[in-house]
């Protein structure tokens, strides 16, 4: 007697006929959430560059202004906000989340590609994400500021202090950190042209240094999201302090 067994139940597919075996949420709801996500906080970069004047409230300094450099009339974000934004453009997640999102180019793994010539990254403007490498090396110094603001925002006048302003900038820091030091760029420049990792005490060294690049590189799509989000929200609340909408919460010493 011949026994078939239960016919797996097929997955339903969207719009597009494209499936998704791991989720039974509806396929657009993500690209649908970066497009918005992205496109608010693209909106939100360019209001602050170019038409907000420097956010600081002693002792807090907004992520966009940092270092301040003032030169004349030019907003002096111009001249930091650069580096964080080509690091994010070219970054690998982040390609892959608004080729998929804004352009469904494709929508998903094992998708097949548009019907038009694929040339990669190395048509205009797509090659300019080959400078991903540089923009990391800038954003590692921009970093070293956030810092050095992270330390000053709990100093009220000489005096060690707390407030809700010294809480969000250091927590700000802490998940660009995760995010620059996760960069796919960094564990390359840490363990890769590498043929042997035990041959030598310096390639034992860079194969610490990549195992634990690549701890934070395997949640890197969540440092990504959380770290753009935190400089969304320090950078509001500072202009809502300088604005005197809010007043900081503060327990000084």
């Amino acid at each position: 007697m011949a026994i078939s067994e239960p016919v797996a139940r097929p997955v339903a597919a969207d719009s597009t006929g494209v499936k998704n075996p791991y989720s039974v949420l509806p396929n657009w709801l993500y690209p649908a959430f970066v497009v918005v996500a992205l496109s608010l906080f693209g909106a939100y970069a360019l209001w602050v560059v170019f038409f907000q004047p420097l956010g600081y409230v002693k002792p807090y300094l907004s992520p966009f202004d940092s270092p301040p450099i003032t030169l004349g009339r030019i907003p002096p974000a111009i001249w930091v906000a650069w580096a964080p934004l080509v690091f994010r453009l070219s970054c690998y997640y982040y390609r892959k989340a608004y080729f998929r999102s804004f352009f469904g180019h494709p929508r998903s793994c094992a998708v097949p590609e548009p019907k038009r010539r694929y040339r990669g990254e190395t048509a205009f403007p797509w090659v300019f994400n080959n400078f991903h490498r540089f923009a990391f090396y800038a954003t590692v110094v921009q970093v070293g500021f956030l810092w050095f603001d992270a330390i000053l925002a709990f100093d009220f006048g000489g005096r060690f202090g707390i407030g809700f302003g010294s809480v969000l900038i250091l927590a700000n820091v802490l998940l660009l950190s995760g995010y620059t030091f996760g960069c796919h760029a960094f564990r390359h420049l840490a363990g890769g042209d590498l043929d042997c990792f035990s041959c030598s005490l310096a390639a034992r060294a860079r194969h610490r240094l990549w195992r634990g690049v690549t701890i934070l590189n395997i949640k890197h799509d969540r440092w990504a999201w959380a770290s753009l989000f935190s400089v969304a929200a320090t950078d509001i609340y500072i202009r809502l302090l300088l604005a005197g909408v809010l007043h900081d919460p503060r327990w000084v010493s």
